[in-house]
């Protein structure tokens, strides 16, 4: 009977992650608890069952040249670092400890994916050259990959919804670019998190094959519909609704732990990062914007500077023709 539930959790797992293109995790993890699993084993379960998931989705997306090797390099190896890190710090917290972490880290995360997909919508530029491999830019793919591992083992999930949206957001890459490379380093990310676990908690882990079974049976059931939901469901519409439940479902395991007052803080908190973010996010598009009028600007100014420039040129051959034309008149008479 557990194995059919923990097969309904993949499927609704795999129905969001197919149409949104991240939230499995997420999802997925806080299903799982609201079904009785503890925090720690409900996020061994998800990383376990998403090995082979992420090995052959990275291995797709490599066939199809979505896949910068630099940037996955400089954006998973400190993911993983992360992830084992962020897995063995859940696998030593107490039930009680790890519950209302992971809840606040879900909180967050669907509050992210709720303004992600309202106020900041997918940046479908058209650009097609690879992410900038600048000392600076590995840098603040380093922090990226390390803060979205830790995320995404303590709170069972998250890698997506972090470093995928933020590097749209920057929109440098074709977002294919962007999907495959993510997918890809994911890999690295969830092998290291799977290591922190088995080191962390040792034979507990065999306890886990109900849920993993139960997660890889209903992923694969839900993967072919998830394909037909995408056509079907706008992405904006389905993250919001994603982003609200995971809010709600979560906040009310939060306001049964800390009370009413600690929730208040905690949304209060929340609320001024996203704000900044949003902030942040609108300045970057306004200059954005700006730089791309100029640009225009100055691209039609060149352009007629150069057909006033030919005109030129031609009046002055018509007139130089007409002077040629009455000079050879002048000698005919």
């Amino acid at each position: 009977m557990k194995i059919l539930i923990f097969a309904l959790v993949g499927v609704v797992a795999q129905l969001i992650d197919g149409a949104l293109g991240m939230a499995f995790g997420v999802t997925s993890t806080t299903l799982l608890i609201l079904s009785g699993v503890t925090p720690a084993h409900a996020s061994a379960s998800v990383h376990i069952a998403e090995i082979g998931t992420t090995f052959f989705s990275g291995l797709s997306h490599w066939r199809l040249k979505n896949v910068h090797w630099p940037t996955v390099l400089s954006l998973g190896v400190p993911g993983a670092i992360g992830a084992f890190c962020g897995a063995y710090l859940l696998s030593n917290l107490s039930t009680e400890s790890a519950e209302p972490v992971v809840s606040t880290l879900l909180v967050l995360l669907g509050a992210y994916v709720l303004v992600r997909f309202v106020s900041l919508p997918w940046k479908g530029g058209i650009e097609t050259k690879p992410m900038s491999p600048t000392k600076r830019a590995r840098t603040g793919l380093g922090v990226l990959g390390l803060l979205g591992g830790m995320l995404d083992a303590t709170g069972g999930g998250g890698w997506g919804p972090v470093t995928t949206s933020t590097l749209m957001s920057v929109g440098k890459s074709e977002p294919r670019r962007i999907i495959g490379t993510v997918n890809t380093a994911e890999f690295l990310v969830t092998a290291a998190a799977v290591a922190g676990f088995i080191f962390g908690m040792g034979d507990e882990l065999t306890q886990n094959w109900r849920p993993v079974l139960g997660l890889l049976i209903g992923g694969a059931i839900a993967a072919p519909i998830a394909a037909w939901v995408v056509t079907v469901v706008k992405p904006r519409t389905l993250g919001m609704v994603v982003g609200t439940l995971l809010i709600v479902l979560n906040g009310i395991r939060l306001v049964n732990y800390f009370g009413v007052a600690g929730v208040v803080v905690l949304v209060a908190v929340g609320l001024a990062v996203l704000f900044a973010l949003v902030r942040l996010r609108t300045s970057s598009l306004l200059e954005g914007s700006l730089n791309d009028d100029a640009d225009s600007e100055a691209t039609g100014g060149a352009a007629g500077d150069g057909k006033a420039a030919g005109q030129g040129q031609g009046s002055r051959a018509a007139t130089s023709a007409s002077t040629e034309e009455r000079s050879a008149t002048s000698s005919e008479v």
